[in-house]
């Protein structure tokens, strides 16, 4: 399957869940909202999880998407990059932030607060890059 091919599915459905590579070398993984954004997965983080420290030490990571009924998924595996604040600039990584967290099915009243928090929490935009992609839908 090409990731073309899943994205129908990966634009309706956001529920996932996210395996990193921990630092003992095991998995990890984390419910997650995710969603196509220019041709990777996307979604926002905070800054201050597993998650976004194993993928600082190890880009490798799954996201796995599902209808709420599990009758239906899509796996990408891919290389994440990061986009936070130490390495984004300030208006990208706001602009960044909004496009991930919609492209994730979210949606917000007040873009001003969202950026407020978003900032606060030191949130970090994850795009994972397809390498294999697989599933039913």
């Amino acid at each position: 399957m090409q990731f073309s091919d899943a994205l129908d599915f990966l634009r309706q459905e956001h529920t996932s869940v996210v395996t990193t590579i921990g630092k003992s070398g095991g998995a990890q993984s984390t419910i997650v909202r995710a969603g196509p954004y220019e041709g990777k997965m996307a979604m926002v983080v905070r800054g201050d999880t597993v998650k976004l420290r194993n993928l600082e030490r190890d880009a490798r990571c799954t996201v796995l998407t599902v209808q709420p009924d599990w009758r239906k998924s899509v796996t990408v595996e891919g290389t994440a990059e990061l986009h936070g604040p130490g390495d984004t600039d300030a208006e990208v990584l706001r602009l960044l932030l909004r496009a991930a967290f919609v492209a994730a099915g979210g949606a917000h009243d007040n873009w001003d607060e969202y950026d407020r928090v978003m900032k606060e929490q030191a949130r970090v935009v994850v795009l994972v890059t397809p390498v294999r992609v697989y599933g039913r839908v």
